[in-house]
C-alpha cells in the first residue's frame, strides 16, 4: 500500500508538522510551536493573540473566529501543546519524526495525547470557512501548555484572568481517550485527585526489642485498611460490567521512605498514596474516614497533602444544558455510538468547571489502542481525517445553539 495518498494530503501535512515540534517535558520550549500556531492563524485568515497566564516560558495562543452575534457567550475549542517525555530506545521510530508506515499510522509523541485534536480543531474550521459559514457565537481555539504536569502555568491561572473572562465562555470542547471499539467516550466529569503523604511516627528503639506503638505496625494498619477498600473497589468493578474505572476511587500505595539501619526500629516512617475519588463518594466524610483509622492505628500520624483538588462539580448532561443537547444531537446525527463517562485522570477540563464553564471531553478516535504516554504512540491517517468530519458537524452545533 503505497503512502503517497497520505502524504500528500494537506491537513496530514500540517498534523505531522504540529508533531515534529518536541514540546516535550520537562523545560519545554515553546517557541517553534507558537510561531507553527501563528502560522496556522494566518492561513485560516484569524486574528491570534499569545498570553501569558503565569510566565513568558509558557504561552497560550488563542485564535478568534467571530460570530455573527458576538454578544452570546462563546465557545473555546481547547488543547493542550506539551507532551509527556518519552523514553526513545522503547519506540520503533523516532518519537518526533511523525513517520507514516504502509497501513497509515502515524508515530508520534502527541499523536493521541493530544496533538491531533489541536489540528483536526484548525482542519474543520478551515473547511467550515471555505463553505462560506460563519458560527452564530464566537469560537476561540485556545493552545495551552503545562497540562501533562498539572497546568499550573497554564489553563489553571488562565481561567482566573480578566483577559479569559472577557472571553465570555459559555461552553468549552476538550480531550477525550481513544477507544478500543467502534463507540466514543464522551467525558463529563473527572474524579478528584489527591496525593497523600502520611508520616507515621512511632516508638524507636533496638531491633531486639518488641516495643509498643512502633511505627511500622501503624504502616500496617493504614495500609491495610486502604488496601481493604481499594479491593472493594476492584470487586465493584468486578461486581457490575457497565462500570469502568471513572467511575470507582482508585488506591494506589506509590512510595515508601523510612529506616535508618536494619537493626534499629525507626521514629518515622511514610508513605504516599495516589487517590482518585469518585463523583458519587462524600468527600469530607472520607476524609474523615482516614482521620479515623489514623487514630485507631494509634495516633501520632500527620497527613500531608502534596497534592488536594477540590470538589468539581460534573457539568450536567440533561435537557438543562443547550450545549450538551446540541453536542449529543450532533453526533447522534453522525451515526456515532457514544458512551457518556467520567475521565479516569485528570485534565484541564477541571478547572474550566470550577470556574463555573460547562465542559466537555471528547477525542473523535475509535478503534484504536489507548497509546496516550506510552511507547510507539500512534494515530491512524484515515482516523484522524475522519475526526476532522466529526468536528465539521459538532462545532457548528455548539456554536449555533
Amino acid at each position: 500500500m503505497s503512502t503517497a495518498k497520505w502524504e500528500n494530503n494537506e491537513e496530514i501535512k500540517i498534523f505531522r508538522e504540529y508533531l515534529r515540534i518536541p514540546t516535550v517535558h520537562p523545560n519545554v520550549d515553546y517557541t517553534a510551536c507558537t510561531e507553527f500556531l501563528k502560522r496556522q492563524a494566518a492561513s485560516l485568515n484569524l486574528p491570534v493573540e499569545v498570553v501569558y497566564p503565569v510566565n513568558e516560558q509558557n504561552p497560550v495562543v488563542v485564535l478568534k473566529w467571530q460570530g455573527s452575534q458576538p454578544e452570546l457567550p462563546s465557545i473555546i475549542l481547547n488543547s493542550h501543546t506539551d507532551v509527556v517525555p518519552v523514553f526513545a530506545d522503547k519506540w520503533t521510530h523516532d518519537p518526533f519524526s511523525a513517520d507514516l508506515d504502509a497501513e497509515g499510522r502515524i508515530f508520534a509523541r502527541g499523536s493521541q495525547d493530544m496533538k491531533c485534536v489541536g489540528t483536526q480543531y484548525l482542519g474543520a474550521v478551515r473547511a467550515l470557512k471555505a463553505s462560506g459559514y460563519q458560527p452564530k457565537r464566537t469560537i476561540y481555539l485556545t493552545f495551552v501548555p503545562d497540562e501533562e504536569v498539572g497546568g499550573h502555568l497554564g489553563m489553571r491561572e488562565l481561567v482566573k484572568s480578566d483577559y479569559f473572562k472577557k472571553l465570555n465562555v459559555g461552553f468549552s470542547f476538550d480531550e477525550g481517550i481513544s477507544s478500543q471499539d467502534e463507540t466514543y467516550a464522551v467525558y463529563y466529569a473527572e474524579r478528584t485527585l489527591w496525593h497523600l503523604r502520611f508520616k507515621i511516627s512511632g516508638t524507636a528503639g533496638h531491633g531486639s526489642l518488641l516495643l509498643p506503638n512502633t511505627a511500622g505496625e501503624k504502616l500496617n494498619y493504614i495500609v491495610g485498611k486502604l488496601m481493604e477498600f481499594r479491593k472493594s473497589q476492584v470487586q465493584k468493578l468486578a461486581d457490575d460490567s457497565s462500570l469502568e474505572i471513572g467511575d470507582v476511587t482508585t488506591v494506589n500505595l506509590t512510595q515508601l521512605r523510612g529506616g535508618v539501619q536494619s537493626n534499629v526500629v525507626p521514629p518515622l516512617l511514610e508513605a504516599v498514596f495516589d487517590i482518585r475519588i469518585a463523583v458519587t463518594v462524600d468527600i469530607a466524610a472520607f476524609e474523615k474516614q482516614i482521620r479515623d483509622w489514623c487514630e485507631e492505628a494509634g495516633g501520632g500520624i500527620e497527613l500531608e497533602f502534596e497534592m488536594k483538588n477540590p470538589f468539581v462539580e460534573p457539568t450536567k448532561i440533561d435537557s438543562s444544558n443547550v450545549y450538551w443537547l446540541a453536542f449529543k444531537k450532533a453526533l447522534d446525527d453522525l451515526g456515532l455510538k457514544t458512551r457518556v463517562r467520567v475521565f479516569p485522570g485528570a485534565t484541564d477540563s477541571r478547572y474550566v468547571r470550577y470556574a463555573g464553564i460547562p465542559a466537555l471531553g471528547f477525542s473523535p478516535i475509535n478503534n484504536t489502542p489507548i497509546l496516550l504516554h506510552d511507547h510507539d504512540e500512534f494515530l491512524k491517517a484515515d482516523t484522524y481525517l475522519h475526526g476532522i468530519e466529526v468536528y465539521k458537524k459538532l462545532i457548528p452545533a455548539v456554536a449555533d445553539a
